[in-house]
């Protein structure tokens, strides 16, 4: 039975195991009959005692409630939790925009925890995420206490509910908000939020500068726009520069020249942030690829896919049938952006791939780092890939020779391309 018009569903929750197994729970609406059962998974049984806290909106938007979820994280995975475990967690439900936070396992149930989780909280500024805590009652049925924490030491009471199991939704609950939060779907939408970014990292305000000059239309000119995308050490570098001496083209870059000096500093935000850096540089690069196609072709190493499929494979997490299905709308190109003519794929065997990395002997980005660590992210990313549409990458085997993948490379762009 739905609830009572202008009540809002009770919250649900993704927490992810490790494995990346995502289970469900919720919380029992009001008035619904008291059952006793067994807890859901991620809830082991006492002594054990369970917490949980998810960042709630902040002034500034999503940029500050980014930076206190990888500030509380930073600091969860400090010393004095022993033996507790961290788990990411999802709070979501109807008309409630998915908000993150973590579940604390904490096998002995020591008391000292939940005093030092309140602490930790209560030294963040306002509105500071609630804490929530799980114990059993008297009947054995799971429950949830959640309290707001004032700075000065009080507590307020603000729900008390019972914990039950729920299915997984159709869709990953982070699905519908990525357009938009880690994936900024248009110019105006990255401009945005460059300006929140503004009042806590200075350069976001030389780059909105830059996108401000940036003409709002470019038009691509006569000549293609071929675009090469792949994980790191795939070839990419290797097959741009060949193809550009091969067809006497321009060769182009994301993120472009005149912002790529705070790309570091990007790099080192929460994903929030550093999605909407490389997609405020796709579209000061659109305006480079217009001007330049009209002159002669124009290869370009990475564009829009890879902005997306990175926010895509993060910011969904789970395993790889956790992603949205193919035609979701995050696979499909922003309606203003200048779109390539062609999109190429490279892509190696993960054996391979990781062989060519060692060889190189460069330091790895955090991305990068996390794709050879993590077998199953770099899965999502492929995956991604491989579900972007309008237009769809071409995918080429850069396993071969330098002299076969060119080869191969220049075939594709001569079927695809008035050349």
């Amino acid at each position: 039975m739905p609830p009572p018009r202008g009540r809002r569903e009770p919250p649900r929750y993704a927490v992810e195991l490790p494995g990346a197994q995502l289970l469900h729970f919720a919380l029992a609406p009001p008035g619904a009959a008291a059952a006793a059962a067994a807890a859901p998974g991620c809830f082991p049984p006492p002594p054990a005692r369970c917490y949980s806290l998810c960042v709630p909106p902040a002034r500034g938007g999503g940029v500050r409630a980014a930076r206190l979820l990888r500030r509380l994280q930073q600091r969860l995975g400090e010393g004095g939790w022993a033996g507790c475990r961290v788990l990411p967690l999802l709070c979501y439900g109807p008309r409630r925009r998915p908000r993150r936070g973590f579940l604390l396992q904490d096998p002995r149930g020591a008391p000292g925890t939940g005093r030092r989780l309140a602490e930790l909280l209560r030294a963040q500024a306002a509105p500071r995420p609630p804490l929530a805590v799980y114990e059993a009652d008297a009947r054995g049925a799971l429950r949830q206490r959640l309290w707001a924490l004032a700075a000065g030491g009080g507590r307020r009471l603000l729900r008390r509910a019972r914990v039950v199991a729920a299915a997984a939704p159709p869709l990953h609950p982070a699905a519908a908000a990525l357009r938009g939060g880690a994936l900024p779907p248009s110019a105006p939408a990255a401009r945005a939020r460059l300006r929140q970014c503004a009042s806590v990292i200075p350069e976001a305000s030389a780059v909105l500068e830059i996108l401000e000059k940036c003409p709002r239309h470019p038009e691509k000119g006569e000549f293609p726009v071929i675009v090469v995308e792949g994980l790191d050490a795939t070839g990419k570098t290797t097959v741009t520069e060949s193809v550009k001496d091969a067809l006497n083209a321009v060769l182009l870059r994301s993120p472009p020249a005149c912002i790529s000096q705070w790309r570091t500093t990007f790099d080192n935000e929460p994903t929030l942030i550093r999605r909407t850096f490389y997609a405020a540089g796709n579209y000061i690069l659109a305006s480079e690829i217009a001007k330049a196609s009209s002159q002669s072709p124009v290869i370009v190493d990475r564009y829009w896919h890879s902005t997306a499929a990175y926010a895509i494979a993060t910011e969904i997490n789970g395993k790889v049938e956790d992603l949205p299905p193919a035609h979701h709308e995050v696979y499909q190109w922003p309606k203003d952006l200048l779109k390539p003519d062609l999109v190429l794929l490279l892509t190696l065997s993960p054996e391979e791939r990781i062989r060519r990395l060692q060889g190189r002997g460069l330091e790895k980005t955090k991305e990068e780092a996390e794709l050879e660590a993590n077998s199953l992210f770099r899965q999502k990313v492929e995956e991604s890939y491989r579900r972007m549409v309008n237009p769809a990458c071409q995918e080429v085997d850069a396993s071969p020779s330098k002299e076969e993948v060119l080869k191969t490379v220049l075939k594709v762009i001569k079927k695809h391309c008035a050349l």
